[in-house]
C-alpha cells in the first residue's frame, strides 16, 4: 500500500516537473510524459484507495510529499527561488499530514 502511493508521488513529482519543462506546451516533447505521468499517478493513487488507505491520509501524504519535492527539484533543475518562507511553509503541510496521519492511526 505504501509502495504503491510511494510510486504515484514519485510520478505526479516527475509529470509536474515536465509540466513546467514543457514551458506552457510550448515544448511539444514534453506533454506526453505530462499527461502520462499523470494518468498513471492518479492510477496508482486510485490503487492506494483500493488496497484500504484511508481518502484522507492518501491524498494528504500524496500532495504534501509533491510540493514538498517539486519545491526542492525545481530549487536545482530550474532556478526556482525556495526562500527559507517557503520552507517553513513545507515544513508546515508535513506536519499537518503527519498529524492528520497520526489521528488516522490511532482509530
Amino acid at each position: 500500500m505504501y509502495g504503491t502511493l510511494a510510486a504515484a508521488i514519485v510520478i505526479e513529482v516527475v509529470a509536474t516537473l515536465a509540466l513546467r519543462a514543457s514551458d506552457g506546451f510550448r515544448r511539444k516533447v514534453w506533454i506526453a510524459p505530462v499527461v502520462a505521468g499523470y494518468v498513471a499517478s492518479f492510477y496508482l493513487l486510485w490503487l492506494t484507495l483500493g488496497l484500504g488507505m484511508p481518502v484522507g491520509i492518501a491524498y494528504g501524504v500524496w500532495t504534501a510529499c509533491g510540493v514538498a519535492l517539486v519545491a526542492v527539484i525545481a530549487r536545482f533543475l530550474f532556478a526556482e527561488p525556495l526562500t527559507w518562507v517557503m520552507a517553513l511553509g513545507i515544513a508546515l503541510i508535513v506536519g499537518g499530514v503527519l498529524t492528520i496521519e497520526l489521528a488516522g492511526v490511532a482509530h
